[in-house]
């Protein structure tokens, strides 16, 4: 397992204070036992022996904060060396970017307000305002030296949406964020809960909030719940895939549907990957393919032609 490679996305936009990843510690706020217990882990070890050496403040939490740290990282399915040996492009990412995992937002609320400070803007931009978020309103604390922050839906559902706006957030987010919070503690929308619903059920709980869509829900059913879904209208993971498979950085949510079809319960870790290798810049556009077997090997090994992620929280 590539823990830097997989962990870059937290580091790749910049620091929002609080999902942090400086290239070998992690340090978050889990929410346990209805409190939010700061922690870092500290990457140790290879790619062959990852692992990572736990610092918390309380130790009563040391045993459930190992796996919290363990289920960040989501396994690749029994069908992904299966789907590596068919897929050339897989094939030559993985071959290039060896061991990446999809990381997982296990906490739902946090999971949402990535992705409403995501949409319509670049992710830097998102970074900067969730971090002022975490700043204004969210829960500070330290372990073993560190600094995190914790986005508690409790604290921010009493919020005026106007001192969010100040934030510069758009209005229309600085109401979603509120209401989001508010629905969570509303509603059943815990991860263990939304793990016991399918796919659609999920999807349909979370549009009802208001300001999320479609494309915010898939996020947290493949990075929270694990799920392997692809969030095919995410203008990230449409460039990803359109540049791969179909020789256009802006292929259609349907197109993106169907070229990824066949990556079937491996489609979390792929869809990672793919993602990974377009921060990388390891993705150019290809030449229209007669077949999706042309496009496979239209992917280029150069790492030249760089392109930037688009709101894929």
């Amino acid at each position: 397992m590539d823990v830097a490679g997989s962990l870059a996305l937290f580091r790749r936009s910049g620091d929002d204070l609080i999902d942090r990843w400086d290239g070998r510690h992690l340090v978050r706020a889990a929410p346990l036992d209805n409190t939010w217990v700061p922690f870092v882990a500290t990457a140790s070890g290879g790619p062959h022996e990852p692992g990572f050496d736990v610092s918390v403040a309380d130790a009563e939490y040391l045993t459930a904060l190992h796996e919290v740290v363990a289920n960040t990282f989501a396994p690749p399915s029994e069908d992904h060396a299966r789907l590596v040996r068919e897929d050339a492009v897989l094939a030559a990412l993985d071959a290039r970017f060896p061991g990446m995992r999809q990381i997982r937002q296990l906490d739902v609320f946090t999971a949402l307000v990535r992705c409403i400070s995501a949409q319509q803007v670049n992710l830097r931009w998102a970074v900067i305002t969730r971090r002022r978020l975490a700043e204004a309103f969210g829960r500070r604390y330290e372990v073993a030296g560190w600094m995190v922050y914790a986005l508690d839906p409790e604290r921010i559902a009493s919020v005026d949406p106007a001192e969010i706006r100040a934030l510069q957030f758009t209005t229309s987010k600085s109401v979603s964020i509120v209401a989001t919070a508010q629905a969570v503690l509303n509603g059943r929308l815990e991860a263990h809960h939304l793990a016991e619903l399918s796919d659609e059920e999920v999807i349909s709980r979370l549009v009802a909030i208001r300001g999320i869509g479609r494309w915010s829900a898939e996020w947290v059913l493949a990075r929270t719940l694990g799920r392997p879904r692809v969030v095919a209208g995410d203008l990230g993971v449409r460039k990803a895939v359109g540049l791969a498979y179909l020789g256009t950085p802006a292929p259609s949510e349907a197109e993106v549907r169907a070229a990824t079809a066949h990556w079937g319960p491996s489609a979390g870790a792929a869809q990672a990957l793919l993602l990974h290798a377009l921060g990388e810049g390891a993705l150019t556009p290809a030449t229209r393919p007669e077949s999706r077997v042309a496009s496979r090997r239209s992917l280029t090994r150069s790492g030249t032609g760089a392109v930037s992620i688009e709101r894929s929280c």
